[in-house]
């Protein structure tokens, strides 16, 4: 019998707590702090993440109902509702971006060896942001509207393994094209990316650090084509074009070729037109790879069924990136989980089983594994018979 861990203690195995003392001790988190440290309370929110808390208070009821084991889960302070307010107020949250950072990075490496497209050994990144509406009178540092507030989490996705790479926390104010100025450029990638980004100056930035891009082109967008490629028309592909721009302001802010691919759905019937600085990958490929841009938004579904990113235990600006970065550290952490222990479930299968089993004494590996294990019902000879024939 498995004596060991716990589950939740087996998850937080996977943290890296030397570069978390490291972060704690470079942003002084731990500064005349006795009783509740930056790791307990980094603990209780992954606690109420994994197992989807409602409130601090809800929170404070469900662990302190298993006193006996939280120095077993790694909690060394007294739990209370007031404590974890105030650390979630004070503590700094550049602290819990740091530690994701890092996990970023050890899951990247975990997953680069995954298959994204057939023909592609490039690294694909999907761009784009989602909205989180707040309430004015609770939340007044986060601008939007003069009767709303909002904060935008604009995400840059690597779409091996489906890790972000990129997350920028902003007021629903901020323009989404705005984050191409922030955007870390890795030189031979592809962003993939929607219409919100058609920023020809920004784009041509992109361009001049060795990078590709593909997105959609608007309506209003004035070109000339200079010579056309054959196409397969079979696979929904109209044109494989390559244009100038020529549009009075467009030409000045990107004046070298680009490539033009128009695609129609065969399913709905609607046709796509594409922008791309590539010139060497099929075109076909080129429509693929902005169909796969919807793993970002599939990403940004996933986050705010499973993790608790948009109802908030503070009210602060602090309180708020803590919870959203600890909420970002617990999805990598099930990711790096995931590989290294080589499951083949899925990261919403592995956080359900988690959920419920958290305080168990039984090793995950075992519990995911027996999880389809089906007790056989064999019937019995001692049944009486009502009627004999």
């Amino acid at each position: 019998m498995f004596a060991g861990r716990l589950i939740f203690a087996q998850v937080m195995d996977f943290m890296p707590l030397p570069i978390f003392r490291r972060c704690v001790a470079k942003y002084q988190g731990d500064f005349r702090v006795r009783k509740f440290s930056c790791l307990d309370q980094f603990l209780c929110m992954a606690f109420a993440q994994i197992t989807y808390r409602e409130s601090l208070r809800d929170i404070e009821v469900c662990l302190r109902s298993q006193s006996k084991k939280l120095y077993h889960m790694g909690i060394r302070g007294k739990v209370s509702r007031s404590t974890l307010a105030e650390a979630n107020e004070n503590r700094d949250w550049r602290i819990y971006a740091e530690l994701a950072h890092h996990l970023i990075v050890t899951a990247r490496d975990l997953y680069s060896s995954d298959s994204f497209l057939a023909d592609l050994d490039e690294t694909v990144y999907a761009l784009d942001s989602t909205t989180i509406d707040l309430c004015l009178s609770v939340f007044p540092w986060a601008n939007f509207r003069r009767t709303k507030a909002a904060i935008k989490l604009h995400t840059l996705l690597d779409l091996r393994g489906s890790i972000p790479t990129f997350i920028h926390i902003s007021d629903g104010k901020l323009h989404d094209v705005n984050v191409l100025d922030l955007l870390p450029i890795e030189a031979g990638a592809y962003y993939v990316m929607d219409r919100g980004y058609l920023d020809f100056r920004r784009l041509f930035s992109l361009s001049k650090a060795s990078a590709f891009f593909v997105t959609r082109a608007k309506s209003n967008t004035k070109y000339r084509r200079l010579y056309s490629h054959p196409v397969d028309r079979t696979t929904g592909l109209i044109c494989d074009q390559t244009i100038l721009l020529t549009g009075v302001a467009t030409k000045k802010d990107y004046p070298e070729k680009l490539r033009c691919v128009k695609f129609q759905d065969l399913e709905t019937g609607k046709t796509l037109v594409f922008l791309s600085n590539n010139f060497t990958l099929p075109a076909l490929t080129i429509a693929q790879l902005y169909r796969s841009r919807w793993q970002v938004e599939l990403f940004f579904k996933w986050i705010k069924q499973h993790l608790r990113i948009k109802t908030f235990f503070g009210t602060s600006e602090n309180a708020v990136k803590s919870q959203i970065w600890i909420a970002v550290s617990v999805y990598v952490l099930v990711a790096i989980m995931k590989k290294r222990l080589n499951l083949k479930e899925s990261l919403y299968t592995i956080l359900q089983i988690i959920s419920v089993t958290a305080f168990e004494n039984i090793s995950f590996y075992q519990l995911v594994a027996e999880r389809d294990c089906k007790t056989e019902i064999t019937p019995t000879c001692n049944q009486l018979k009502l009627f004999d024939f």
